[in-house]
């Protein structure tokens, strides 16, 4: 049970619902479901029940269980899609930052706030980790298990893995990883 409750948690925080808790999203999921079963009892009670309505109800039944976890699954992969789409403008931003003299802290902090989509969320997120007393590091992989896409997979490892090396955040943004570069 723990680990499907832990999936549907990544799943919700992956599709940027992180306010949604996983007892909530399985409730509306059971509400959904129980459609069925009430157009079943409510035919019953008219008299109107037959094969057809026996059919519709179970169907409701399946498409009230199945069809929001759908939703969800594709809001998710829409997100992390539109995600690494902007990934190369963050990019772009911090080079421009970190050339021009800002430290990397500050850069992502101006990029936070000029990327409006779900990346955006999402490095405000890891500011406000960050802020709460996370090293970057620690914040850039929440990010990064957070936001499991390759782009931003390959440009969080980087960014860690250049830090934990002591190689500069300039030179690692100025030669990015053909993945992070171009989008998928």
């Amino acid at each position: 049970l723990r680990s499907g409750e832990r999936g549907l948690r990544e799943l919700l925080d992956s599709a940027g619902m992180y306010g949604t808790t996983v007892a909530a999203f399985v409730g509306r999921r059971i509400l959904c479901g129980l459609l069925g079963p009430a157009l079943l009892l409510l035919m019953s009670l008219a008299g109107r029940l037959d094969f057809r309505v026996l059919l519709g109800g179970a169907l409701l039944t399946v498409m009230g269980w199945y069809l929001p976890y759908v939703r969800v699954q594709r809001r998710a992969r829409l997100r992390l899609e539109q995600i690494d789409r902007e990934v190369p403008e963050l990019v772009d931003l911090l080079v421009t930052t970190v050339e021009g003299g800002v430290g990397f802290a500050a850069g992502l902090q101006l990029a936070s706030r000029s990327i409006e989509g779900p990346l955006g969320q999402e490095l405000r997120l890891a500011l406000r980790e960050q802020s709460l007393g996370l090293t970057p590091e620690e914040a850039l992989r929440n990010l990064s298990l957070r936001v499991d896409s390759p782009a931003t997979r390959a440009f969080t490892q980087a960014l860690v893995q250049g830090e934990s090396l002591g190689v500069s955040i300039g030179a690692i943004l100025r030669s990015p990883s053909p993945s992070v570069a171009t989008p998928p």
